[in-house]
């Protein structure tokens, strides 16, 4: 079982050891959470729980939403998420950033800072064309496809397009600070998404020992 909470960016710091090294961290505001829906194999194919967070005003929302929080008696919210598994939790449970403990990993997922329109050197890593006086393509895509055969560009060539904006994930962030008090995670490293963005942090599918680990 993977625990779970979706929470928000608050922004990036850093942290002291007690070996006073500085430890860059992001600072995430990690639920409450409220259970929404258990889903079951037998009803839905599958083991799942639906969870929400941000508190939302009711007239934000349609009916059939509304009708949804009042069977599963819980407060209104405005971001909702599923995650696969099966827990002991049932709707109208709060879930709290108390699930994790200090030097726990977690992978975090969030929607990537949009860059609008993108050559592909920023897009893809692209050498580039000759640098030196006289040349023409410093910077352009130069020739994508073949000749007669196959005669064709190839599905997933790289090509300027637009960057960012997409779902992401980032694996095996270390958990540094856990205050329950206040709903607050640091999480040591850079998440994805912009500041006040929606993530959703869950136990790390790999593990990665503590020997190995340096700051």
């Amino acid at each position: 079982m993977r625990e779970g909470i979706i929470g928000r960016k608050l922004g990036m710091t850093q942290v002291f050891d007690k070996n006073h090294r500085a430890i860059p961290v992001t600072v995430i505001e990690a639920g409450p959470c409220v259970v929404l829906q258990c889903k079951t194999k037998n009803l839905d194919g599958y083991e799942a729980i639906q969870i929400g967070f941000d508190t939302v005003r009711e007239t934000r929302l349609s009916k059939p939403i509304l009708g949804h929080f009042k069977k599963a008696n819980a407060r209104l919210v405005r971001f909702i998420r599923e995650m696969r598994g099966e827990f002991p939790y049932k709707p109208g449970d709060e879930i709290k950033a108390d699930i994790f403990r200090d030097g726990e990993y977690v992978d975090v997922t969030g929607i990537s800072k949009g860059k609008g329109f993108a050559g592909g050197m920023k897009r893809w890593g692209w050498k580039g064309g000759g640098a030196s006086h006289g040349s023409m393509s410093h910077r352009r895509i130069g020739a994508v496809g073949q000749g007669t055969s196959p005669g064709r560009v190839f599905k997933g060539k790289t090509m300027p397009g637009h960057m960012g904006f997409e779902k992401t994930t980032v694996q095996n962030l270390k958990v540094i600070k856990v205050d329950g008090e206040n709903d607050l995670l640091l999480v040591k490293g850079a998440i994805p998404g912009v500041k006040g963005g929606y993530i959703l942090i869950r136990t790390s599918t790999k593990k990665v020992s503590k020997e190995n680990e340096t700051h």
